[in-house]
């Protein structure tokens, strides 16, 4: 038993960071973003803690579409009752600058390396939140986290084509829309 919770441990630490970011690029917001994973957190280790580790990371994932998908349905009904009940010209708020943030690259890139990778990252992540939401999580299953073709279908619950397509789509409007960024 101390083992798998072990094993659970490992695991979630190393799949934290980068669903934190599939879910912010998805809301747009580091508050709900963080909510999400740590409740896709909770129900694998609830539900699906016993299941054998190989199994993890596609649970994990469909887990964490799957609040995703929650999300936009909670934020559409909400959104329609802001705007009804919301009054004109309400500001944003910009969130505190963190701390890490203003430390010192410890890779050692001079300011002007670092504000053009700064600013292509900026420029990615743009491009990401323009794609459908499928193409998007295609995307981000396949490139970033490595997800087989069939892994990443089980996740998105669509068939290994539906995959492809929506991939080879995102990777094209991608490289579309990012084409002064990269070459």
């Amino acid at each position: 038993m101390l083992d798998t919770s072990q094993s659970m441990e490992r695991f979630l630490a190393s799949v934290e960071r980068r669903a934190f970011r599939i879910a912010q690029i998805a809301t747009n917001s580091a508050d709900d973003a963080l909510d999400i994973v740590q409740e896709a957190m909770m129900a694998l280790v609830k539900r699906y803690g016993a299941k054998p580790e190989e199994e993890w990371k596609p649970l994990f994932y469909r887990i964490l579409v799957n609040r995703i998908r929650d999300w936009y349905r909670r934020s559409k009904v909400r959104n329609r009752w802001r705007s009804w009940m919301q009054t004109i010209g309400k500001a944003q708020h910009e969130q505190p600058l963190d701390s890490i943030e203003s430390l010192p690259d410890p890779a050692g890139h001079n300011p002007e390396d670092q504000l053009i990778i700064d600013h292509s990252a900026a420029a990615l992540e743009s491009a990401l939140r323009i794609l459908p939401s499928r193409q998007q999580q295609a995307f981000l299953l396949r490139a970033w986290e490595g997800l087989t073709v069939r892994e990443t279908a089980i996740v998105m619950k669509c068939s290994a084509g539906s995959v492809k397509t929506h991939y080879s789509r995102a990777v094209q409007t991608l490289r579309e829309l990012l084409e002064d960024h990269w070459p």
